[in-house]
């Protein structure tokens, strides 16, 4: 198997992807004309966006995504070349500050925010970079 994409449940699927093209400059890859499904250009894998409701109807009693709640044990990842300048840009576009970029031992620069829908966001260098 290989993943295919992962699909982050939204109240507002347009509001979403504008926030992820200004806070980490990511494209659209396909917009469906009902507005309620979206993808972003991300590389080999899409991080996809899709109104709430249709995972109410498959899954009832989800968790909700919120920035009043803590974040959802689970966090989208993302490998930027300077993450200083990544964690700035994404704050200055609304993202909550979580974590000020830090150099692991093993090496990699990590940063800590929050989107727009309260979802954990890590920004990231390439692993043995």
């Amino acid at each position: 198997m290989k993943l295919g994409y992962v699909i982050l449940y939204v109240p507002d699927v347009a509001a979403s992807v504008a926030f992820y093209g200004r806070a980490f400059g990511l494209a659209p890859r396909f917009v469906h004309d009902s507005g309620q499904y979206a993808e972003l250009e991300t590389g080999g894998t899409a991080l996809a966006f899709a109104e709430e409701g249709f995972v109410g109807e498959a899954c009832p009693g989800f968790r909700l995504n919120r920035r009043s709640e803590a974040p959802a044990g689970f966090e989208v990842g993302l490998v930027a070349e300077d993450v200083a300048a990544a964690f700035a840009r994404a704050v200055a576009a609304g993202a909550l500050p979580v974590a000020a970029p830090v150099t692991k031992p093993w090496g990699q620069t990590v940063a800590y925010v929050r989107d727009g829908d309260g979802v954990l966001v890590e920004l990231c260098s390439a692993m043995g970079a």
